[in-house]
């Protein structure tokens, strides 16, 4: 699955990337360079980012459905288990 930003969210990562390079790198980024920039990041850093946030979702909804039954389980026929003690309904 190719990754695709929105030009809204492209141009913030941009613009954060000009700010980067100029707080931490002393150097200015220009329009271009910053748009290929953020071009090879999406292209080379976006799939392994993308593979490794699939795989903890993965885990996490398997860790879920092992844990459902202990989570979701309700006691069965309890009507008449608190009769006895006046906890059951007439």
């Amino acid at each position: 699955m190719a990754i695709t930003l929105t030009p809204e969210t492209a141009k913030l990562l941009e613009a954060s990337l000009k700010r980067y390079f100029a707080e931490n790198l002393d150097a200015d980024l220009g329009d271009l360079a910053a748009t290929l920039l953020l071009d090879f990041c999406v292209r080379e850093l976006g799939p392994s980012i993308y593979n490794q946030a699939i795989s903890d979702a993965q885990s996490y909804f398997q860790a879920r459905v092992l844990d459902l039954e202990g989570v979701c389980h309700e006691k069965e026929f309890t009507y008449w288990a608190g009769a006895g003690r006046g906890g059951g309904a007439r």
